[in-house]
């Protein structure tokens, strides 16, 4: 018995609030993309149903997918290394316990070079610079049977953000640009914060701040009644909250203006854009208020030569709903799906 030959590949990408589906022509580049699909995150049913009638899944009804995860207790740090002690076999766990708050035996934390994502080297430990990135053991079983429950079958599970750190920074080097970006992911409890260049990524942070902490604020300066009230309006979309966004991002602007101070002053070198990549898209104009309020322009990706760059084309009709920088993560993940070449096998 033979297994019919996967002809289509699938990539999937799970955020707090959306979930994003890529088909695409064949499994391996080059990638035509033949269809974008955007859900939100609690609409199980129709992620399943779109699952259940396209085209293009193995034998066993799965669609077999490249997936990014977003799970809310994902670690990205950049970490220095003490040099005397990096060899010594308790030494990781006790950043993990230390630095990060968590319990490493339920954790699953990779180490790698923030230059390029690469496997930090244990045995050479010759770099200080290390990013830690991992997220809860429990959080993987949970994901994978969640998406087998949609009918995806996830060929690789990946953390989404890792994703979209290394798109931005190749995209940096695409446009040959010199400018640091200030990339957030912005969540409903918390952010991921990171500074990015084209050498790749300078500084990350946590923050214990998302959109939560802005909801009482709206309740207030609209005086309703309770918070569940305002949720709603906030997320509607149908109330323009553009002139409080100033007193809505004041403490997560806080947060960063810290970080984006000591790399500045460690660097030389100031922030030149902002970009948010998770937000929902009633939610979007949070970005360009964010990026005013540190007197900055919102990123505008040059999205087509870049994806052209990556060996990716969008097929006829297929098109991004705006604004296009939404879609970066996605695109990330299906970039990261194929093998780098080297520049000079180009």
């Amino acid at each position: 018995m033979f297994l019919a030959k996967k002809s289509k590949g699938f990539c999937v990408e799970i955020g707090e609030y959306s979930t994003l589906l890529a088909r695409l022509s064949s499994p391996d580049a080059p990638y035509i993309v033949e269809e974008l699909k955007e859900f939100p995150a609690t609409d199980t049913a129709a992620i399943t149903d779109w699952v259940k009638t396209t085209e293009g899944k193995g034998s066993t009804g799965y669609a077999h997918a490249t997936c990014g995860i977003y799970p809310t207790k994902r670690i990205i740090r950049r970490h220095t290394l003490d040099p005397k002690k990096v060899k010594e076999p308790a030494y990781f766990s006790e950043i993990y316990t230390q630095q990060f708050r968590v319990e490493p035996e339920k954790y699953t934390i990779k180490a790698l070079n923030p230059g390029d994502g690469s496997d930090y080297d244990m045995v050479k430990a010759a770099q200080k610079e290390v990013l830690f990135c991992g997220l809860p053991s429990e959080d993987i079983i949970t994901l994978q049977d969640k998406l087998l429950e949609q009918g995806v079958y996830p060929e690789r599970l990946e953390l989404g953000t890792l994703a979209t750190l290394g798109g931005v920074v190749n995209y940096l080097k695409f446009k040959q640009s010199k400018s640091p970006v200030l990339l957030l992911e912005i969540g409903e409890e918390s952010t991921q914060s990171f500074i990015v260049s084209a050498d790749g990524v300078d500084i990350s942070r946590p923050i214990f701040s998302g959109i939560a902490a802005m909801i009482p604020v709206v309740q207030k300066e609209l005086g309703l009644k309770d918070e569940e009230s305002a949720k709603k309006l906030f997320y509607s979309n149908t109330f323009d909250f553009t002139s409080m966004g100033g007193a809505l991002v004041k403490k997560l602007l806080k947060e960063l203006q810290s970080s984006i101070g000591f790399y500045e002053v460690q660097t030389g070198q100031s922030i030149g854009s902002v970009l948010c990549t998770q937000l929902p898209a009633s939610l979007t104009w949070l970005g360009t208020t964010m990026a005013g309020s540190l007197g900055v322009p919102v990123m505008k990706l040059d999205m087509l030569p870049w994806l052209e760059s990556l060996n990716i084309k969008l097929a006829e009709g297929v098109t991004l709903s705006q604004p296009e920088e939404r879609w970066a993560g996605l695109f990330s993940l299906i970039a990261s799906h194929q093998n780098a070449v080297p520049d000079e096998k180009k």
